[in-house]
């Protein structure tokens, strides 16, 4: 199988003395009420061989799930407006740094961890030390995807939520596709991943953040949200 790297992307990486190939698989832009199993079956299914690890974005899982919301239909609280205005923005992402993804923050994750997520990382921001925010917060909160410039219509105007049981859906999809191919739900942009569930032990989870290091599905409207790893030949 010969793939195409996105634009600024490379195909192939070494990781361990071992040369993977990193396949993005475009699809057409999954909205909600397109059934995941359908999407993956219909782009990813021939192009598998046994082996392959299939990785899939967990804003695909999530938006098949039902948890995309218009920035309309989001009434964020004083407090979401008050905390959303600490938050550090970077150039890969809006995060919780505005007040629609903090409402939605406050709801999946409950106000008490949000606010103690808050409080501590104030004090720790201090002494020079980052992240304490998102570990107390927690993977729904790391996995809240707010809008940018660059994403992908309707997205660019919508906040999507982590998706529910992706070690589950993994599962599911594997089963799915015969049971020769791992699968791993990631979550992965320019500055780092995590996988949120998967059918890899943990060893090979790390090393497939490794080998995705360096985001190859991309971060704005290349409409590749599944990819092959495949030891490269």
């Amino acid at each position: 199988m010969s793939g195409q790297a996105n634009d600024g992307k490379a195909l192939e990486v070494d990781v361990d003395g071992v040369r993977y190939a990193r396949i993005p698989i475009r699809t057409h832009v999954v909205m909600p009420g397109d059934d995941l199993d359908a999407v993956v079956s219909e782009y990813a299914r021939e192009l598998l061989e046994p082996g392959d690890v299939l990785f899939v974005t967990e804003k695909i899982v999530a938006i098949t799930q039902g948890r995309s919301y218009a920035l309309t239909d989001i009434a964020p609280r004083r407090l979401a407006r008050l905390l959303s205005r600490f938050v550090v923005k970077t150039p890969y992402g809006i995060g919780l740094g505005m007040p629609e993804t903090m409402e939605m923050a406050l709801r999946e994750c409950g106000t008490p961890r949000i606010l103690f997520a808050a409080a501590v990382s104030a004090v720790t921001k201090a002494f020079g030390r980052r992240g304490d925010f998102y570990r107390i917060a927690g993977d729904k909160a790391r996995a809240i995807d707010g809008p940018t410039s660059g994403t992908i219509p309707p997205y660019n105007e919508s906040v999507v939520l982590g998706p529910k049981d992706p070690t589950g859906v993994a599962r599911r999809l594997r089963a799915l596709l015969g049971g020769e191919q791992d699968v791993a739900i990631v979550d992965i942009n320019d500055i780092g991943g995590n996988i949120l569930g998967s059918t890899l032990d943990k060893a090979a989870e790390r090393r497939l953040v490794r080998i995705l290091g360096d985001n190859p599905l991309g971060q704005e409207r290349q409409s590749t949200p599944l990819g092959i790893v495949r030891v490269a030949r």
